[in-house]
């Protein structure tokens, strides 16, 4: 009755489902992994927001790797801001989706170490190897507030690290780098600054990361496991439909049938 598997094209299409089934098994664990994530970030972001501010060298020191359960924690930091070495940070976007500069100046602690800040976003210059225009950092000794971040790296950022760059401008945020050039230690990581707020709204100060939208990724983990369970019983559908035309086929054909026990016309001579 089901010899048809046997053939080629049935054996072909149960392989065919046979590898579909896991892959899109796997495919929905994966989007649902990436859903997990997105949550537990979501939680970290906000828990390490609304915690109180600490001194930053609570969290770092120089040659620090900031852990990713520090990300985002508010932190404290006393010293001076030294203009001579700030630099500008190419290609990156404001909230309108401008493409500019973020300008990124070491403040200088009372023991002597630095920490880079970074005060936010500036258009490009006109001429993209000009330095561009950047609001003064404020003078005299300042308590800057920020949300503690990591070195920024190709692998995790996707952003290549370029070289020959014109003076003064860099790709990524590295306090490695910057401690070769600025000739101090620079505390590991660096902050968004989000107090004291910019004069003018200039430099346009980083966002709050989003920690409230959780993406569509369950959506698509269901989808996809909807699919791997359609997949088996569309088989089963297609094998029982083929069973029943085969059935169907060999009854018209079968001795005895409708079509056997009608008697032929005779043809009628014409007039």
């Amino acid at each position: 009755m089901y010899r048809f598997l046997l053939s080629r094209q049935w054996v072909i299409l149960t392989l065919l489902a046979a590898v579909l089934v896991p892959t899109m098994i796997e495919l929905g664990f994966w989007q649902f992994h990436r859903h997990e994530r997105r949550v537990a970030q979501n939680a970290l972001i906000a828990d390490n927001i609304a915690a109180a501010p600490v001194p930053v060298e609570e969290l770092t020191a120089p040659g620090h790797t900031v852990p990713r359960a520090d990300y985002w924690r508010r932190v404290t930091a006393t010293g001076t801001f030294d203009t001579a070495h700030e630099v500008v940070v190419r290609r990156r976007t404001s909230s309108e989706d401008r493409v500019g500069v973020h300008v990124l100046t070491p403040l200088v602690l009372r023991d002597g170490k630095v920490v880079l800040v970074n005060r936010g976003w500036v258009p490009a210059a006109a001429d993209q190897h000009a330095f561009p225009a950047v609001p003064p950092a404020p003078k005299g000794e300042v308590t800057v507030t920020g949300r503690l971040k990591a070195d920024e790296t190709t692998g995790a950022s996707g952003i290549k690290d370029l070289k020959g760059l014109p003076d003064r401008q860099v790709m990524l945020i590295s306090s490695r780098q910057q401690a070769e050039l600025i000739g101090r230690e620079v505390l590991g990581g660096y902050l968004e600054q989000i107090a004291p707020a910019a004069a003018n709204g200039t430099p346009e100060q980083i966002a709050e990361p989003d920690h409230d939208s959780i993406g569509a990724h369950m959506a698509y983990a269901v989808q996809w496991w909807l699919f791997a369970a359609g997949v088996p019983v569309g088989w089963v559908i297609l094998v029982r439909r083929e069973k029943h035309d085969r059935q169907a086929g060999q009854a018209s054909d079968a001795p005895g049938s409708p079509q056997d026990d009608t008697e032929p016309v005779e043809a009628v001579p014409s007039p």
